[in-house]
């Protein structure tokens, strides 16, 4: 009963011809020879993938030719159609024809990871799913875009004009790959002038964006460079004490390879461990994990119209910011300051990211060959973490 329940769900061809032929007794033996097609059909397939395919025989044979027809014969009975101006109106002699084709940029990265990024994907216009169709003379060839064969994402017309309409308004200038300086003019000599350059693929840029600089908005950034071209007296009200690191700071510290200098602090009543001390960072930046495991509330967050750069270039998704009161300690002594730290969505091994604006207020001196972070508390003692 269940052989033939098997014979009855197996899809017409070879396999089922030859249970049509021999009928087997047992699952055993279905087993058996299902082994035996499958090692079949490999060998086949193997020996085809072997041989060459067969060239296309060169004609050889002469055409025969009609009585009393020659080459001059045949120039006299083409018909001669006479010029007919309206044919040709607007067709400019001498130019190809022109095409639907949009203008080709090269971006720093390929056009799969471009649509990808966020912001870019919310400005283009997503074609319905034709998975069924080929969209093209290739239908090996899989565009992204599109989510069907056909063609490539390197080839594709509809996204290459979406591209273009963006690059054109100015909202892809970031990503477009620019042009490498010092290339030889044409007024110059082949042989003259040139060096070898390497291609530019890409930037490498540092955490960017957040309130340094003024704050996020054009009119704070005019009012901070205002003030900061401005000459004003400054003066410090901070603990007159000088922050150093000796030798006798390197007792404790276990050889290591550049490694980077992660501490502890205390924010919303609770301990926060991997707390990456980054210079390179303009910004205090909390991750999106971190702050749900710290069970607060997404209605603390106030908006942030600002844009938050990674060290790719790439725009990261910044939830919002929220202020909250952060403690750095020793387990001496102390400092409390209230710091602003933007939320944003993004995978990290570091729960918060402590940059220039921490390391400013609190005037914290980190090194990362003593693997320490010394600042000064409010009532001028030195914080070693």
């Amino acid at each position: 009963m269940f052989v033939h329940a098997f014979k009855k769900g197996v899809l017409p061809g070879p396999f089922s011809e030859s249970l049509i032929r021999s009928h087997p007794a047992t699952f055993a033996d279905i087993r058996r020879r299902v082994v035996a097609h499958i090692a079949a059909e490999s060998e086949v397939s193997e020996k085809r993938g072997n041989v060459a395919p067969a060239k296309p025989r060169a004609q050889t044979r002469v055409q025969p030719q009609r009585v009393m027809e020659t080459a001059a014969g045949k120039r006299d009975q083409r018909t001669r159609h006479p010029y007919d101006p309206k044919k040709n109106k607007g067709k400019v002699p001498g130019r190809p024809r022109e095409t639907n084709r949009p203008p080709r940029y090269e971006f720093v990265m390929g056009l799969a990871d471009l649509i990808a990024i966020l912001n870019i994907a919310a400005r283009l216009k997503v074609p319905e799913k034709t998975t069924k169709k080929v969209l093209g003379p290739k239908p090996d060839t899989w565009c992204e875009f599109h989510k069907s064969f056909g063609h490539s994402i390197n080839s594709c017309l509809g996204l290459g004009h979406q591209l273009a309409k963006l690059v054109k308004c100015g909202f892809l200038k970031d990503y477009l790959l620019e042009k490498q300086a010092g290339q030889s003019t044409g007024s110059q000599p082949a042989n003259e002038g040139q060096q070898h350059e390497v291609p530019i693929h890409g930037e490498i840029h540092t955490i960017a964006g957040g309130f340094s600089g003024g704050g996020c908005t054009a009119s704070q950034r005019k009012k901070y460079m205002r003030s900061v071209m401005s000459v004003e007296v400054f003066e410090d009200h901070s603990p007159d004490m000088d922050i150093t690191l000796t030798k006798g700071d390197l007792r404790d510290v276990v050889p290591h390879d550049n490694d980077p200098i992660v501490i502890s602090l205390v924010t919303a009543r609770r301990t926060v461990h991997r707390v990456l001390v980054n210079h390179g960072s303009s910004a205090d930046v909390m991750f999106w994990p971190t702050f749900q495991k710290l069970q607060l509330s997404p209605d603390q967050l106030r908006p942030y119209r600002g844009c938050l750069y990674g060290f790719a270039g790439d725009q990261v998704e910044v939830r919002g910011y929220i202020e909250l009161r952060t403690t750095i300690t020793d387990g001496l002594t102390s400092r409390t300051e209230k710091m602003r730290y933007l939320v944003v969505n993004a995978p990290s091994a570091y729960n918060i990211l402590l940059g220039r604006p921490t390391l400013k207020r609190t005037a914290a001196v980190p090194s990362t060959r003593h693997m320490k972070v010394k600042l000064l508390s409010m009532e001028g003692l030195i914080i070693t973490i």
